[in-house]
């Protein structure tokens, strides 16, 4: 998830954002392209809008998005807009809310749509176009080349619902990196694993060395438990392999298959083991009162060793100590999850896509803009320590000032890299938002058995 996800900081990197700007002056529309939803031909342009000629004069015209993505993390959401609003004179309103997942079917029931939504779950999405008929409106030509010229086909694929393309991917992310602290792995003479026994070997050493290895937090408002969903999808994908994982996702194996059971037992090895877990924060159950947010905070304490998550968390470092320096060389950094052998590298990631309730140009022309290359090179220098990634293939690299950051957009594009889609963003939302969530929840908080969680996530399933 998820999104959800918090991304972002809310400091702006002078020189990138030039460079974006300069970038979106220099990248005009190919004269084949299709004509803007608010084409009304020839007109003056301010300075520097050329590539946003395509989108027409919007002027007096509003668009409202609806997004799980909140203060502070929204304000390089809002800040990468200011082009598009001064170059077609559209206004964009924006509105976050940590109860996104559980409003929107009440907002989309009500008649009360937002023009935009930013939807973190493909399952979600599913769920709300199937549900509610004729309330998602279907892709726009221009958004749709977009996707197709800067994306692999499979972020098409994951907007694409019973055969109609109705969502355009936004961010995306890398979720298998372990955070930790280099000097502190340094000064301990600790050495990065690269096979899960050799992760396993470390966490023992630091328990007999004194320490707790883990630290972890799965409460997220209405969408606790989806970092524990992670933990799972992510073993999944290295205990069971890629194509079973995909018959998981697609439930051509069922939710209680032993696949998925031997999976769930190695994530207990470290989320149920009371000498593992949970430093600064308690023992096993506290895990899910934690907030994500703040569940890696006490390796800068010293307290815990490690947290597993995305990286999209380091936006979240900030929040804990201004000053804190993430790289190799800073106060925290992060390493890959490693797989069964260094020869496997599964990785497993996610994203937002952004769905339009609206066939009105402005909102056909903002989805379009998120779409393109202008827009990502706008964004990625709103994020000076890191914390957000696009997988478009137009984007600038170098623009990425965060090492993770460029790492996940490089794996991202990378053809070889054996890469899956967050499971429960992909599953129905009556499990991928509900009933994998809950369970994750009562595994953790009131130690209900593995067999039983699975039986009931299995019967859950529509």
């Amino acid at each position: 998830m998820r999104t959800t996800r918090n991304r972002g900081l809310t400091a702006v990197a002078a020189g990138g954002f030039a460079l974006a700007l300069t970038l979106a002056a220099c990248t005009p529309p190919p004269e084949d392209s299709p004509a803007g939803p608010g084409d009304d031909g020839d007109r003056d342009l301010a300075e520097g809008c050329e590539a946003f000629e395509q989108y027409g004069d919007l002027s007096g015209t509003s668009v409202s998005v609806y997004t799980s993505i909140t203060a502070p993390e929204d304000q390089p959401h809002i800040d990468s807009y200011t082009e598009f609003e001064r170059c077609t004179g559209a206004d964009i309103v924006y509105d976050g809310s940590r109860e996104f997942e559980a409003q929107l079917p009440v907002r989309v029931q009500a008649g009360n749509p937002p023009d935009i939504a930013y939807i973190p779950q493909p399952g979600l999405l599913q769920t709300i176009v199937r549900d509610f008929p004729d309330a998602v409106v279907p892709v726009g030509d221009l958004a749709e080349s977009n996707v197709d010229e800067y994306y692999d086909p499979s972020w098409k694929e994951y907007g694409t619902v019973d055969g109609t393309y109705y969502a355009t991917p936004l961010g995306a992310n890398v979720k298998s990196f372990v955070w930790y602290s280099p000097d502190a792995f340094a000064d301990a003479g600790y050495e990065i694993p690269e096979t899960w026994d050799e992760l396993l070997a470390l966490s023992d050493q630091i328990v007999d060395d004194g320490g707790t290895p883990w630290c972890v937090g799965i409460e997220s408002g209405d969408a606790t438990g989806w970092p524990a969903t992670d933990w799972l999808e992510d073993v999944m994908l290295r205990t069971a392999g890629p194509e079973v994982y995909d018959q998981w996702v697609d439930h051509e194996i069922p939710f209680n298959d032993p696949a998925v059971a031997e999976a769930l037992a190695a994530v207990g090895e470290i989320l149920k083991n009371e000498d593992y877990v949970n430093a600064g924060f308690g023992d096993v159950r506290s895990i899910a009162s934690t907030p994500f947010t703040d569940a890696g905070f006490p390796i800068l304490d010293g307290e815990c060793w490690m947290h597993r998550q995305a990286s999209f968390y380091a936006a979240n470092w900030e929040s804990a100590d201004p000053d804190v320096q993430v790289g190799e060389n800073g106060d925290v950094f992060a390493f890959y999850l490693p797989g069964a052998t260094t020869d496997e590298s599964p990785l497993l990631g996610g994203g937002e896509f952004v769905a339009a309730f609206d066939e009105r140009p402005e909102v056909q022309a903002f989805q379009a803009f998120l779409t393109s290359p202008e827009w990502v090179n706008a964004k990625i220098p709103e994020h000076p320590d890191g914390g957000w990634v696009s997988a478009n293939r137009g984007q600038d690299m170098e623009l990425y000032a965060s090492p993770i950051d460029r790492l996940s957009a490089e794996l991202l594009a990378d053809d070889d890299a054996v890469f899956r889609f967050d499971a429960s963003d992909l599953m129905p939302g009556e499990v991928g938002s509900n009933s994998f969530w809950t369970e994750m929840v009562n595994w953790i908080a009131n130690d209900k058995p593995d067999q039983d969680v699975l039986d009931d996530i299995e019967a859950s399933w529509p």
